[in-house]
């Protein structure tokens, strides 16, 4: 797994990042990110199998109802901690319950430092000003 990790930078990296973010930098941030890979790949996996329209002229179809695909994708995976309790009631929410009680210490070290190899960026409570431009 550890090798993984250390394999796994670039583009990958770049987005979880981003997500881990503007999610919080916790259990939520990394379930969003898991939860929302795993809708889209199950939507790009039934578009993979209706792809013989793109051949027919169909492209712009294709495209528009990937996009709403996405974004439904986002939406659905902003309530991952439901699918979570609801998979298998009541250990579901056992589950769920311990993943947030283990993960500030044993998974958020390992995901903080291959996000940010540099050390945690520091994060201010200030808002700052915008910098005006000439």
């Amino acid at each position: 797994m550890q090798e993984l990790i250390d394999k796994s930078h670039g583009w990958f990296q770049n987005w979880f990042r981003k997500v881990w973010e503007v999610r919080g930098g916790g259990l939520y941030a990394c379930g969003f990110a898991l939860a929302f890979l795993y809708f889209e790949i199950g939507s790009l996996r039934e578009d993979i199998a209706q792809i013989g329209g793109i051949f027919n002229g169909q492209l712009i179809s294709f495209l528009i109802e990937f996009i709403i695909d996405s974004f439904t994708n986002t939406i659905r995976a902003f309530g991952w901690p439901v699918y979570v309790v609801l998979t298998a009631p009541p250990f579901g929410a056992i589950a769920l319950g311990l993943a947030f009680a283990l993960f500030p210490k044993y998974i958020k070290p390992r995901l903080t430092q291959w996000l940010f190899p540099d050390g945690e960026p520091e994060v201010s409570g200030e808002v700052q000003e915008p910098v005006a431009r000439d």
